[in-house]
């Protein structure tokens, strides 16, 4: 799966402010987590990496994660119990679990409920991030969830 222009210059943007490179490897395991719309776990990530590079060890789609994080090119899905999930999308949003399926799905928020959540806060408090996660199980696991 090779990388698109647009992801590869992404990367290098990225990597360069941190005064670091692209490697291939890099390159492969960006690729998987940026047309993923799963939000797969590492073990996910490792087995689609293999396809593009059958030599690629967990260690190394592990240290790539870590750097893909670093840089702020992904960004860590967690819940409860579970296995760390990686994802592209760093607009504010929220995630919902399907407890029947393992299903994890993007779920799209008017902008102004994360500034009225965040204003719910001590004036003083300065926000980093909002996480906001619902669990549950869909009516049919197969349907689309559209928000």
């Amino acid at each position: 799966m090779p990388i698109s222009d647009t992801n590869l210059d992404t990367l290098n943007q990225a990597l360069a402010k941190l005064g670091l490179r692209s490697t291939r490897q890099r390159e492969v395991v960006y690729s998987v987590v940026a047309i993923a719309k799963d939000h797969p776990t590492a073990d996910e990530i490792f087995v689609r990496s293999r396809r593009a590079m059958p030599t690629i060890s967990l260690a190394t789609v592990y240290n790539c994660l870590e750097t893909l994080l670093e840089c702020t090119l992904i960004r860590q899905v967690n819940f409860e119990r579970e296995s760390t999930r990686y994802e592209p999308n760093l607009a504010p949003h929220a995630h919902f679990y399907c407890d029947k399926t393992g299903t994890v799905m993007d779920v799209h928020l008017p902008e102004d409920l994360f500034t009225r959540l965040t204003g719910l806060l001590p004036n003083s408090t300065s926000v980093s991030s909002v996480e906001l996660n619902f669990r549950g199980s869909l009516p049919d696991p197969a349907a689309n969830f559209q928000n």
